[in-house]
Protein backbone atom coordinates (compact mmCIF):
# COMPACT_ATOMS: atom_id res chain seq x y z
CA UNK A 1 0.00 0.00 0.00
CA UNK A 2 1.66 3.58 -1.56
CA UNK A 3 -1.57 5.53 -1.34
CA UNK A 4 -1.62 7.93 1.26
CA UNK A 5 -0.70 11.43 1.86
CA UNK A 6 2.41 10.97 3.90
CA UNK A 7 0.64 13.45 6.12
CA UNK A 8 2.72 13.14 9.19
CA UNK A 9 6.26 12.44 7.50
CA UNK A 10 5.85 16.03 5.97
CA UNK A 11 7.10 15.25 3.12
CA UNK A 12 6.42 12.90 0.46
CA UNK A 13 8.09 9.28 2.31
CA UNK A 14 7.93 6.65 -0.33
CA UNK A 15 10.86 7.60 -2.17
CA UNK A 16 13.05 9.26 0.80
CA UNK A 17 16.54 7.67 0.22
CA UNK A 18 17.46 4.10 3.14
CA UNK A 19 21.07 3.68 2.59
CA UNK A 20 21.14 2.72 -1.32
CA UNK A 21 17.37 2.32 -2.04
CA UNK A 22 14.28 4.23 -1.15
CA UNK A 23 11.86 3.07 1.20
CA UNK A 24 9.38 1.73 -0.78
CA UNK A 25 12.41 -0.47 -3.04
CA UNK A 26 14.01 -1.44 0.87
CA UNK A 27 9.88 -3.01 1.20
CA UNK A 28 9.66 -4.23 -2.10
CA UNK A 29 13.25 -5.98 -2.55
CA UNK A 30 12.49 -8.36 1.28
CA UNK A 31 9.80 -10.41 -0.55
CA UNK A 32 12.52 -11.47 -3.48
CA UNK A 33 12.40 -15.28 -4.21
CA UNK A 34 8.92 -15.58 -2.56
CA UNK A 35 6.43 -14.06 -4.50
CA UNK A 36 5.60 -13.84 -8.27
CA UNK A 37 4.47 -10.59 -8.55
CA UNK A 38 4.48 -7.44 -6.31
CA UNK A 39 1.03 -5.32 -6.82
CA UNK A 40 1.68 -1.51 -5.50
CA UNK A 41 -1.59 0.57 -4.79
CA UNK A 42 -1.24 4.27 -5.45
CA UNK A 43 -2.81 6.87 -4.97
CA UNK A 44 -1.95 10.54 -3.82
CA UNK A 45 0.87 12.02 -6.03
CA UNK A 46 0.79 8.46 -7.83
CA UNK A 47 3.24 9.85 -10.96
CA UNK A 48 6.05 9.68 -8.06
CA UNK A 49 4.87 6.06 -7.67
CA UNK A 50 4.70 4.47 -11.00
CA UNK A 51 7.99 6.58 -11.62
CA UNK A 52 9.81 4.55 -8.79
CA UNK A 53 8.70 1.24 -9.96
CA UNK A 54 9.15 1.95 -13.18
CA UNK A 55 12.81 2.43 -12.28
CA UNK A 56 13.11 -0.13 -9.99
CA UNK A 57 11.90 -2.54 -12.22
CA UNK A 58 14.74 -1.22 -15.20
CA UNK A 59 17.07 -2.41 -12.72
CA UNK A 60 16.39 -6.24 -13.49
CA UNK A 61 17.22 -7.13 -9.87
CA UNK A 62 14.37 -8.81 -9.06
CA UNK A 63 12.47 -11.89 -10.31
CA UNK A 64 9.02 -11.04 -9.55
CA UNK A 65 6.86 -8.70 -12.16
CA UNK A 66 5.45 -5.24 -10.41
CA UNK A 67 2.13 -3.84 -11.06
CA UNK A 68 1.21 -0.39 -10.74
CA UNK A 69 -2.28 -0.18 -9.59
CA UNK A 70 -3.74 3.35 -9.58
CA UNK A 71 -6.68 3.81 -6.31
CA UNK A 72 -8.60 6.66 -7.13
CA UNK A 73 -10.73 6.67 -4.24
CA UNK A 74 -7.46 6.77 -2.18
CA UNK A 75 -8.70 9.76 -0.05
CA UNK A 76 -11.47 7.38 1.64
CA UNK A 77 -9.01 5.67 3.66
CA UNK A 78 -6.15 2.50 3.21
CA UNK A 79 -9.26 0.36 2.98
CA UNK A 80 -9.99 1.35 -0.38
CA UNK A 81 -6.28 0.79 -1.43
CA UNK A 82 -6.78 -3.19 0.40
CA UNK A 83 -9.67 -4.00 -1.76
CA UNK A 84 -8.31 -2.29 -4.89
CA UNK A 85 -4.86 -4.57 -4.58
CA UNK A 86 -6.84 -7.58 -3.98
CA UNK A 87 -9.17 -7.17 -6.78
CA UNK A 88 -5.83 -8.06 -8.50
CA UNK A 89 -4.58 -10.56 -6.30
CA UNK A 90 -4.94 -14.44 -8.34
CA UNK A 91 -3.05 -16.25 -5.97
CA UNK A 92 -4.45 -19.03 -2.93
CA UNK A 93 -2.21 -16.54 -0.16
CA UNK A 94 -0.95 -13.44 -0.76
CA UNK A 95 1.45 -10.52 1.36
CA UNK A 96 0.14 -7.05 2.85
CA UNK A 97 2.35 -4.91 3.87
CA UNK A 98 2.17 -0.56 3.60
CA UNK A 99 4.61 0.45 1.66
CA UNK A 100 6.58 2.24 4.81
CA UNK A 101 8.20 -0.61 6.64
CA UNK A 102 11.06 -1.36 5.19
CA UNK A 103 12.95 -2.78 8.11
CA UNK A 104 11.38 -6.22 7.97
CA UNK A 105 14.47 -8.99 7.35
CA UNK A 106 13.63 -11.34 4.37
CA UNK A 107 14.31 -14.49 6.98
CA UNK A 108 10.82 -13.21 8.96
CA UNK A 109 9.06 -12.61 5.44
CA UNK A 110 10.57 -16.35 4.85
CA UNK A 111 9.41 -17.30 8.13
CA UNK A 112 5.90 -16.02 7.88
CA UNK A 113 5.59 -17.55 3.77
CA UNK A 114 5.55 -21.12 6.13
CA UNK A 115 2.76 -20.62 7.99
CA UNK A 116 -0.45 -21.50 7.42
CA UNK A 117 -3.84 -20.18 7.91
CA UNK A 118 -6.03 -17.40 6.53
CA UNK A 119 -4.17 -14.70 8.77
CA UNK A 120 -1.04 -15.03 9.55
CA UNK A 121 0.86 -11.97 11.37
CA UNK A 122 4.35 -11.54 12.63
CA UNK A 123 5.04 -9.60 15.64
CA UNK A 124 7.76 -8.47 17.97
CA UNK A 125 7.47 -8.62 21.78
CA UNK A 126 3.51 -10.04 21.14
CA UNK A 127 2.91 -6.97 19.39
CA UNK A 128 1.40 -7.57 15.89
CA UNK A 129 2.91 -5.79 12.85
CA UNK A 130 4.12 -6.49 9.03
CA UNK A 131 3.95 -8.21 6.22
CA UNK A 132 0.70 -10.31 7.22
CA UNK A 133 0.06 -13.01 4.91
CA UNK A 134 -3.68 -13.66 3.97
CA UNK A 135 -6.01 -16.43 2.28
CA UNK A 136 -8.22 -16.06 -0.80
CA UNK A 137 -10.79 -16.49 1.29
CA UNK A 138 -9.91 -13.28 3.22
CA UNK A 139 -9.22 -11.43 0.26
CA UNK A 140 -12.90 -12.53 -0.82
CA UNK A 141 -13.98 -11.40 2.98
CA UNK A 142 -12.44 -7.85 1.92
CA UNK A 143 -13.81 -7.45 -1.13
CA UNK A 144 -17.41 -8.39 -0.22
CA UNK A 145 -17.13 -6.05 2.62
CA UNK A 146 -18.25 -1.92 2.54
CA UNK A 147 -15.48 0.16 1.16
CA UNK A 148 -15.83 2.68 3.89
CA UNK A 149 -15.07 -0.63 6.15
CA UNK A 150 -11.65 -1.40 7.99
CA UNK A 151 -9.28 -4.20 7.88
CA UNK A 152 -9.20 -5.30 11.36
CA UNK A 153 -12.83 -5.41 11.43
CA UNK A 154 -12.49 -8.21 8.35
CA UNK A 155 -9.76 -10.29 10.05
CA UNK A 156 -11.77 -10.22 13.61
CA UNK A 157 -13.75 -12.96 11.84
CA UNK A 158 -10.98 -15.30 11.28
CA UNK A 159 -8.48 -17.23 13.59
CA UNK A 160 -5.17 -15.30 13.38
CA UNK A 161 -1.89 -17.21 13.64
CA UNK A 162 0.50 -14.89 15.64
CA UNK A 163 4.70 -15.36 14.38
CA UNK A 164 6.66 -13.77 17.54
CA UNK A 165 9.92 -13.30 16.00
CA UNK A 166 13.15 -11.47 17.23
CA UNK A 167 12.70 -8.43 14.03
CA UNK A 168 11.46 -5.28 15.41
CA UNK A 169 11.29 -4.40 12.01
CA UNK A 170 7.64 -5.78 11.93
CA UNK A 171 6.41 -3.27 14.06
CA UNK A 172 8.95 -0.23 12.40
CA UNK A 173 7.57 2.16 9.88
CA UNK A 174 8.02 5.47 8.73
CA UNK A 175 5.14 7.88 9.56
CA UNK A 176 7.27 11.02 10.93
CA UNK A 177 10.60 12.86 10.34
CA UNK A 178 11.66 11.14 13.75
CA UNK A 179 10.55 7.51 12.13
CA UNK A 180 13.02 7.98 9.58
CA UNK A 181 15.79 8.93 11.73
CA UNK A 182 15.37 5.99 13.97
CA UNK A 183 14.98 4.18 10.48
CA UNK A 184 18.37 5.84 9.46
CA UNK A 185 20.21 4.50 12.35
CA UNK A 186 18.83 1.03 12.67
CA UNK A 187 21.03 0.79 9.05
CA UNK A 188 23.52 1.97 10.70
CA UNK A 189 23.59 -0.80 13.15
CA UNK A 190 23.59 -3.37 10.81
CA UNK A 191 20.04 -4.18 10.91
CA UNK A 192 21.11 -5.17 14.74
CA UNK A 193 18.02 -6.12 17.33
CA UNK A 194 18.21 -3.37 18.96
CA UNK A 195 14.32 -2.45 19.93
CA UNK A 196 14.20 0.83 18.81
CA UNK A 197 10.67 1.19 18.42
CA UNK A 198 8.11 0.74 21.22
Amino acid sequence: MAAGYSSRANTYKMTLPLEHMTILEQTISKFEGLISRAIIVAGFQAEIIEEEIAEISNKNAYSFQMKFVYNENFDQGMFSSIQKGCREVSDQAFFLTPGDCPLVKKETIQLIAMQRGDVVIPSFNYKGGHPIKLSSEVKQRILDTDSKGILRTVLASYERNYVNTDDPGVIMDVDTPDDYQKAMDYYKTKMSHLPLWG
